[in-house]
């Protein structure tokens, strides 16, 4: 039976590769990935008339209304595309492109997107704005005509034949040929119920997280650029299950991997997992409702504390609970008091020495970090120095070719300067922290190694650092455990409360950000830096999953910026680029691509954080 599943589950996987190869539209081995070209893309974009203030971001995918070929039926592909778009804030590209085959046409396609963003403004009909800014670019930089025609007459090779679509969908493709062709030629799209194949030349409406339709489009064909989404409120789709249920259900998937009510199984829970208000909530973020009728009303049944452990076991909490706020991205305003987080201390906490098998590394980066105390440091953009300051000499020639600007320091110093810095370090303790990395060692494992080294390294530097992790159980319930405050010094009790930790719930990001802000902002420091280490996405067990739990991290990012903190996260998450530059910005999160280099890679990280100081 055993190798008749294993040989079902091979089978599977084959027939999935072949199927979605066959499928694809693009070319993987052409493939150019958006954080090998970001700085000097953004430096084009600036340099060629970009607004300084725009930041240069991987794009997310959004749905697209296409008519599929059988194969991508199959496969299941082709249902969402990165689109490149600009706004007033961001610049946002494909965090990817294997549109072309070869790398070369990809890599001029990502040059045009950022030249034809610097020219672009405000976007009301996708189709005449595209054609006039590339009108205008090439009228203001003739020598761009033949790298515009390789990539258009490259992209047209690959665009669906006309002949082959309805005569509607065949209108469509030869107006926006001739659109690629001649810009300014096509004055209205004709109407149709599909969505035109993608065009990567051109930039699409933003699709902003807090609004439900991805852009304000006219009534004059603007409707193939995307799928629209659905209005709040609207009426959702349903369907009808048969309640198979006898004697009440059990949760037979670990806890961690249900997102939605649409992975139900019947439980009876504690009262207030089913409170009318909470659910009507989370039922908005619902496309589609599944219904069935209870053809029995239980008087009673079982009743299982799944929740917390008990007190006797669980760690141990410190002080009263804090209430703090919440951000909720319908009303657009902070929910005060929404949140109760209780400090904790990991219960088996004894005072432990550092591990014998990290001695040799926590040596050699003890060493490294105290030469940082006693050397020379470079101060940049000084009046006068002994070095030039090529960064700040090209900043100040960027800023001046857009508007007149002030001249600063073009020189380097090197003195004997006292380190003014504060830091934080934030560690996601959720229960997908007990996942395997490998034969040997679960992300937990990775985790606690890495606060060890962190503490050994700035415990020689000498800068001021606190040690905290978190995890949640919904709102009421947000454990911040203490391992070592800025008070505390760096001994074997540390040691011990960092050896203790183990993992479990979930990941309410914003309210562990929002207290860790208030902990750090009372520092006398005049640097705060703010590091959160996680391995996942923002979710728990109520509405805090999804788009909710994304715009409330981003709120209380925010508004850590705003009281002069640098938030900085690092992952472990290889889907981190989704919605890390949303929550973080471009810059502002780091993705460590072997975990088991965790260790080793957050003290460097820090020292390259804090390196002018």
């Amino acid at each position: 039976m055993a190798f008749t599943l294993e040989l079902e589950e091979w089978v599977g996987s084959v027939w999935h590769r072949f199927i979605t190869r066959r499928a694809s539209a693009d070319f993987p081995e052409a493939r150019v990935d958006l954080v090998d070209r970001q700085r000097s893309l953004a430096l084009l974009f600036r340099a060629l008339g970009g607004a300084h203030g725009i930041a240069v971001e991987a794009a997310s995918e959004r749905d697209l209304l296409l008519r599929r070929n059988l194969l991508m039926r199959i496969a299941g592909t082709c249902r969402q595309a990165p689109l490149a778009s600009c706004d007033g804030h961001r610049l946002r590209l494909p965090a990817s492109l294997a549109v072309f085959p070869t790398v070369a046409l990809n890599l001029e396609l990502y040059r045009w997107l950022a030249l034809l963003a610097a020219h672009a403004g405000p976007m009301t009909h996708w189709a005449r704005d595209n054609q006039r800014w590339t009108w205008q670019l090439l009228q203001r930089y003739p020598a761009m005509l033949p790298s515009y025609q390789r990539l258009v007459e490259a992209h047209l090779q690959l665009r669906p034949d006309p002949a082959t679509l309805n005569p509607v969908e065949a209108a469509v493709e030869k107006a926006l040929r001739q659109a690629l062709r001649e810009p300014g030629s096509i004055r209205q799209l004709p109407r149709s119920e599909r969505a035109a194949w993608p065009l990567p030349l051109w930039l699409y409406p933003p699709l902003h997280l807090h609004s439900p339709q991805a852009a304000d489009q006219d009534d004059e064909g603007d409707d193939l650029a995307t799928r629209p989404g659905e209005q709040q409120g609207a009426p959702k789709q349903a369907n009808r299950v048969d309640d198979n249920s006898r004697d009440g259900g059990l949760l037979v998937v670990r806890l961690e991997n249900l997102f939605s009510w649409t992975e139900h199984v019947d439980l009876d829970r504690w009262a207030d997992d089913s409170e009318d208000e909470e659910a009507a909530r989370v039922a908005e973020d619902l496309d589609q409702l599944s219904l069935s009728r209870q053809r029995v009303r239980k008087s009673g049944g079982l009743k299982l504390h799944l929740d917390l452990p008990p007190t006797d076991v669980d760690d141990i909490p410190l002080g009263d609970g804090i209430k703090l706020p919440e951000w909720d991205y319908r009303q657009q305003c902070l929910q005060a008091n929404f949140v109760n987080l209780q400090l904790m201390q990991p219960r088996h906490s004894a005072p432990q020495p550092l591990p014998a098998r990290l001695r040799p590394q926590a040596a050699r980066l003890r060493r490294q970090f105290q030469q940082l105390r006693t050397d020379r440091q470079w101060l940049r953009q000084q009046p006068q120095g002994a070095e030039l300051d090529l960064q700040a000499w090209l900043d100040f020639h960027v800023e001046r070719q857009h508007s007149a600007c002030a001249e600063r320091g073009l020189f380097k110093e090197q003195r004997r300067t006292r380190r003014d810095l504060a830091c934080l370090l934030l560690a996601d303790l959720s229960m997908s922290t007990d996942a395997h990395l490998n034969d040997t060692q679960k992300v937990i494992d990775v985790i606690r190694d890495s606060l060890l080294l962190f503490g050994e390294s700035l415990a020689g530097l000498g800068d001021a650092f606190a040690l905290y992790g978190f995890s949640s159980l919904r709102r009421q319930q947000v454990r911040l455990q203490q391992l070592k405050s800025f008070q505390q010094p760096y001994d074997d009790h540390t040691r011990g409360c960092i050896q203790g930790l183990k993992p479990g719930y979930y990941t309410r990001m914003g309210a562990a950000i929002r207290q860790a802000t208030q902990t750090l902002g009372a520092c006398k420091q005049r640097r705060k830096l703010l590091l959160i280490v996680t391995d996942g996405k923002p979710n728990d067990l109520d509405l805090y999953e999804g788009r909710y739990g994304v715009e409330d991290t981003r709120q209380a990012v925010l508004e850590a910026r705003r009281q002069g903190l640098v938030p900085f996260c690092i992952t472990i998450d290889k889907q981190a680029a989704d919605y890390l530059p949303y929550m973080f910005g471009a810059h502002g999160y780091t993705l460590i691509r072997q975990p088991e280099q965790l260790p080793l890679r957050l003290p460097q990280l820090y020292r390259q954080l804090t390196d002018d100081q």
